[in-house]
């Protein structure tokens, strides 16, 4: 490549973009004097920028430098010439060791630039201040300067200056509002507005009038305090509002409702707003994503909202919703997410939910709802079911038998009765089972085996009885990668927001309108709760990669536990306490080499403790308390050198530190002829022969006796220690 183009002749354009071409740039290239457009943008080129190319090049109109590995510091001083620069685009999402300078030395420009992106590169440092050279800037249509940690006060002159803006990104900063701009000024021209993460403070009240034509606008984390701008209602062809993560209380005004008919994704998620979750007569019905999560909105959900057919999200968790889930949802036939977790909702699943199909995300946790799910429920494309802490009954939803791309299977803390069913082993992708706290029963099918990649399953707080597969080291329990190739990512949501982004032709200087798929990755990083180091932990996005574990904790398990656990050498948590397990703890224990909470307490397991668990070096939590194990405790060394009394105590033939019993304390009986008369030979057989029958039928009776009562007692005693 490089010797064709040192022997071109005064070209025009160098348009290297998305070639995935990797190297250095050809020092060659500084020679074409000529070059109006540079576009090498979207490839691999890597090393230190030849800025002196750029310098040499003064009739450049069109520069793209983005999406690539080059190092060094470019001063914007070396452009102080270029009149005929237009467009500017520097950085990317994925940049390093980019840094740009536009103050040092101070210069003045020649050029009127149209765009200008400079993005996640270190700008202006240490100071991070706002490029001066802007003040001198009136043409701008697209500027997008974020995020560079760029600090100070909000730009209003910036606006002021470029009345003909049509783009404007200044998230990821630190600017400190307010917006404060002429209130007889309309910016017309412009069409998307994101100030997002920066501690503006305030929405100006008459910020429908001031950008009447706004198709996007973003102020998610701006520490926005205040009340909802009526004026919002204002901005006709609003088609994407987010003000989430912010401090907004008060109702949504109905100004609002009535005004933006075009309205498309709307996200208000974080605030302190109350009343209504839409204003009263709101016509949005051309909702496709809408975000109320985390706030103060009451009251049952309103018919309203069931002309928004083409909806494809719908959050409003963690609100006090009441009442019944109406049977009109079953009309939003194109909803893909649909979370109605923690509030307060009741009554039975309606049969409109049978007309879900294509729903990929259910959280109606937390909640107090209550049946059996409809069979006639169909969710193929289901990947993640969150129906825990709620009051549903019956088995195991059948409709599941169908949702063969199921990750998550949240039904903790509800009424669900039977036994796993069969089927479970066509949940090939399933990562998360969590059964906790039914009334569930039977056995733990060999079913369950087929789910080899589960990282986490509970089945704890049931009434599963009889003994424990062998064949569950079978399961990965995070052998495996990492969620990462499962994710929603896969399954964007396709639509289009209009006008958020933009390919500037130079021989035109048109500005081509171009697309934005939404995408809701974020819901990949949910939450899960399991029990872990004697405490219930919250594991959350990359961390619940890290994390896998097996809970059977009180039930009725009965048996030895299969040597086969010992294999589960990935594992991070295992818990068997509280059931009725024999026999010995199996010596294959040792080889659990990631095990970090180990909990057996609370059976009838005996034997000794095998000593080669001190190798177990990420053991943190470990506890055999309450069984019938015997001998000494395990060295303190390593790991167990932290462990206390509490792991040990209840074994009442267990000896030795952190235990207050001593193993030394063995009792030696006297020797023969020691103040004693030998009996002879003979006398000594009749002795024993009349001696021995009534001290052993006392001795038959009272181990009969005891066993009766020990076995009488037993569970009641444990049960004091072991709830």
């Amino acid at each position: 490549m490089t010797r064709g183009l040192c022997k071109l002749k005064s070209p025009q354009a160098l348009n290297l973009g998305t070639n995935h071409f990797v190297g250095h740039l050809p020092s060659c290239l500084a020679n074409f004097s000529s070059f109006r457009v540079f576009d090498v943008s979207q490839n691999n080129f890597e090393g230190t920028f030849p800025f002196s190319l750029i310098y040499n090049l003064k009739s450049l109109a069109y520069v793209s430098l983005n999406d690539n590995h080059f190092k060094g510091t470019l001063s914007f001083s070396l452009l102080a010439n270029h009149s005929d620069l237009q467009v500017l685009d520097i950085g990317s999402y994925n940049q390093q060791d980019f840094k740009i300078d536009t103050e040092n030395p101070p210069f003045v420009p020649s050029f009127q630039l149209k765009i200008l992106r400079v993005i996640n590169c270190t700008l202006n440092e240490p100071s991070h201040m706002i490029p001066t050279f802007l003040y001198n800037q009136h043409e701008l249509r697209m500027l997008d300067i974020g995020p560079n940690s760029m600090k100070g006060r909000f730009p209003n002159w910036l606006l002021e200056n470029n009345t003909k803006l049509d783009f404007l990104n200044l998230s990821n900063n630190h600017l400190i509002g307010p917006i404060e701009l002429n209130a007889t000024t309309k910016f017309s021209n412009m069409h998307i507005l994101d100030v997002s993460c920066n501690p503006i403070g305030e929405i100006p009240p008459n910020i429908g009038s001031l950008f009447p034509n706004l198709v996007t606008l973003n102020m998610s984390s701006s520490s926005l305090h205040g009340s909802f701008p009526a004026s919002l209602g204002d901005m006709r062809q609003l088609n994407n509002l987010d003000l989430s993560h912010n401090n907004l209380f008060g109702h949504i005004p109905q100004e609002f409702g009535k005004g933006s008919n075009d309205l498309r994704f709307l996200r208000l998620s974080n605030n302190n707003l109350h009343g209504p979750f839409l204003p009263f007569g709101s016509n949005f019905t051309k909702l496709l994503s809408l975000h109320q999560a985390n706030n103060n909105f009451k009251g049952s959900i309103p018919d309203g909202i069931m002309n928004n057919t083409e909806l494809r999200m719908l959050d409003l968790s963690n609100n006090q919703l009441h009442g019944e889930i109406p049977s009109w949802i079953g009309s939003f036939q194109y909803l893909t997410f649909l979370i109605l977790s923690q509030n307060l909702l009741e009554g039975p699943i309606p049969m409109g939910f049978c007309k879900l199909t294509n729903l990929a995300y259910v959280d109606i946790s937390q909640n107090s709802l209550n049946g059996t799910l409809p069979k006639c429920v169909n969710m193929p494309d289901l990947r993640y079911l969150y129906l825990q802490n709620n009051k549903f009954s019956g088995p195991i939803p059948t409709f599941l038998t169908n949702s063969s791309f199921l990750l998550t299977m949240n039904l903790v803390d509800n009424k669900f009765s039977g036994q796993i069913p069969w089927w479970i082993s066509s949940l090939l992708n399933l990562r998360i089972l969590l059964l906790k706290k039914n009334k569930l029963d039977g056995l733990i099918p060999i079913d369950v085996c087929q789910l080899k990649n589960i990282s986490i399953m509970d089945l704890s707080q049931n009434n599963f009885s009889r003994s424990i597969p062998p064949c569950l080291n079978n399961i990965s329990f995070g052998r495996l990668d990492s969620l990462a190739a499962k994710v929603l990512g896969k399954f964007v949501v396709p639509w289009v927001t209009r006008s958020t982004e933009y390919v500037f032709w130079s021989d035109t200087n048109t500005l081509i309108e171009g697309e934005n798929i939404q995408d809701f990755a974020e819901y990949d990083e949910q939450d899960v709760v399991f029990m872990s180091k004697s405490r219930y932990e919250t594991y959350k996005g990359n961390i619940l990669d890290l994390m896998s574990g097996l809970d059977l904790s009180s039930n009725k398990l009965t048996g030895q536990i299969p040597s086969q656990m010992g294999y589960l050498n990935s594992i991070h948590t295992l818990n068997l306490s509280n059931n009725h397990l024999t026999g010995p703890m199996p010596e294959t224990f040792s080889s659990l080499k990631q095990i970090e909470s180990l909990d057996l307490s609370c059976n009838r397991l005996s034997g000794h403790i095998p000593s080669q668990l001190t190798d177990l070096y990420h053991l943190s939590v470990f506890s055999v308390a309450h069984n019938d194990f015997s001998g000494r405790t395990l060295e303190r060394v390593n790991q167990f050198a932290t462990f206390e009394a509490s792991s040990y105590e209840g074994n009442t033939l267990l000896c030795g530190p952190p235990l207050n019993r001593s193993c030394s304390s063995v009792v030696k009986q006297p020797a023969p002829g020691i103040g004693t008369s030998p009996l002879g030979k003979n006398e000594f057989r009749d002795t024993f022969v009349y001696s021995f029958p009534p001290p052993f039928c006392v001795a038959f009776v009272s181990v009969i006796a005891f066993r009766y009562f020990n076995s009488y007692f037993k569970v009641p005693y444990k049960n004091k220690f072991c709830v």
